[in-house]
């Protein structure tokens, strides 16, 4: 779509928009089935070129949406990879499972909730159980729930739920991982525009992701001398199971027209290339930065 003679393309026209449906609701967490229109993934545009060969990859929320979008990628770079992901979503994690030993990597799939730090102590032992060490760290699992009401109706639950998802559960797995890791590894949080340009309905999750960038740029001063190198992807609008299940009908309707200069929200197959820059040797001279991938919001 928009393509010249030598293959460029408008970014504007690459992707379509999704055609969200007014008043469709899927349950949360969602699945990948249920969305009025999959996302992509890259299944069948992702071409890998060996940068992350015999890699061993650690992927939380690696199921569906940006995770599932970063799994294929690095498996396609040669990398085997554990996926982590919630019980509930076990049919997306087999799919993903699935693409990984399509591309002839190993995949181990790890169920459970990251919001206790026994679960995430298991993970890295299932991966250096499986894969003997821990060379790539991606904290991508978070837990959003729009409230339009703002503070008002962000109860206590929700907000300690936003915290032990996207902020403990990223503390825990790196400090349980970085024992496994030589020099050479990468660590990569997923953060958001949202840690950068807030919006109310998602103080508790905006917030959440601001903590990601600062313990991104602390963590890579802790480990820079011991060669294992910390950074940050911060997405902006990304059309993935998450947006139909947290967020009100009307919102789901036009999402990203408003919250993007390309008037669209992004496909997880254009998120997965920050990813796999961050995870290959490419970014060797790159530690606690943050890569936004906002369609034109700046991360400033």
């Amino acid at each position: 779509m928009g393509q010249d003679q030598y293959g460029q393309q408008d970014p504007q026209k690459r992707y379509r928009q999704p055609d969200q449906q007014t008043g469709t609701e899927i349950a949360h967490p969602g699945l990948t089935a249920q969305m009025p229109q999959r996302p992509d993934h890259g299944e069948d545009s992702y071409r890998g070129s060996g940068r992350l060969e015999g890699r061993k990859a650690v992927v939380t929320g690696g199921d569906s949406g940006i995770g599932r979008a970063v799994v294929l990628a690095f498996a396609r770079e040669g990398a085997d990879v554990l996926i982590s992901y919630l019980e509930s979503e076990e049919e997306d994690a087999r799919e993903t499972a699935r693409l990984v030993a399509d591309a002839g990597r190993a995949a181990i799939t790890v169920p459970g909730d990251i919001r206790t730090e026994a679960h995430c102590r298991y993970i890295v032992e299932q991966a250096v159980g499986a894969f003997g060490r821990i060379d790539i760290l991606v904290n991508n699992a978070a837990y959003q729930m729009a409230q339009p009401g703002g503070i008002a109706d962000i109860s206590a639950e929700q907000f300690d739920r936003v915290f032990k998802t996207n902020v403990y559960a990223m503390f825990w797995l790196c400090k349980a991982a970085v024992a496994h890791m030589a020099s050479g590894s990468a660590i990569i949080n997923t953060a958001s525009i949202q840690a950068f340009q807030p919006s109310a309905p998602l103080l508790d999750y905006a917030t959440s992701k601001a903590a990601i960038v600062n313990f991104t740029k602390a963590l890579s001063a802790d480990l820079v001398d011991r060669g294992i190198r910390v950074n940050s992807v911060a997405p902006g609008p990304v059309w993935t199971p998450l947006i139909p299940a947290t967020m009100p009908a009307d919102k789901v309707e036009s999402f990203g027209e408003d919250e993007s200069p390309m008037g669209r929200a992004a496909q997880p197959a254009e998120l997965a290339p920050a990813y796999v820059f961050f995870a290959s040797q490419e970014s060797s001279y790159v530690t606690g930065e943050v890569l936004g991938v906002t369609g034109g919001k700046p991360v400033t």
